[in-house]
């Protein structure tokens, strides 16, 4: 097994990173939340990632030379960002390939995004998860995330984002 390489994205990891989050937040949520729609202007937000780099700091994951992986984390204050509270930092667009799974992949990435956090002093780190994406909240629960109602994002009837947060100092 290739050990899990993470650095920042680049141009040319766009189109391999855009792919990724379609296929991790459409064609996963299809499968496992039928009642899921995604709508054509989701999907190109997602692969606008040169747009997201423009904001936010991006992440790669890489095993064998290939991206199976993403995350990227919007500063405070950066044009886009979620986070609720004053200082804190937006985690988002954790992706990881279903080939890779299993293979410390979304570890290695919230490593280096809670890390730049840290690094930057950020009080906290605010994230959103679909409602009922049971997996994705205990990953993060794991973590040391925990619920904080006064965060959600009501964008009913497309989506309810519950938030978390997780302390950094």
């Amino acid at each position: 097994m290739s050990a899990v390489t993470i650095r920042e994205a680049e141009a040319r990891d766009d189109e391999a990173v855009g792919e990724l989050l379609v296929q991790a937040f459409v064609e996963q949520y299809a499968r496992k939340m039928p009642e899921v729609v995604v709508s054509a202007r989701r999907k190109d937000e997602l692969r606008r990632v040169a747009q997201k780099r423009a904001v936010a700091k991006v992440w790669v994951a890489e095993l064998g030379g290939q991206v199976v992986g993403t995350v990227a984390v919007w500063p405070a204050g950066a044009p886009g960002s979620e986070a609720w509270i004053p200082g804190a930092f937006d985690l988002r667009h954790l992706a990881v390939a279903a080939s890779a799974r299993g293979q410390g992949v979304s570890g290695a990435l919230l490593d280096a995004a809670e890390g730049f956090a840290r690094a930057a002093h950020a009080p906290a780190m605010c994230l959103h998860v679909r409602q009922g994406a049971a997996g994705v909240r205990r990953l993060y629960e794991r973590r040391g995330y925990r619920r904080e109602v006064a965060g959600d994002l009501d964008a009913r009837p497309e989506v309810f984002l519950e938030a978390f947060v997780l302390t950094l100092r």
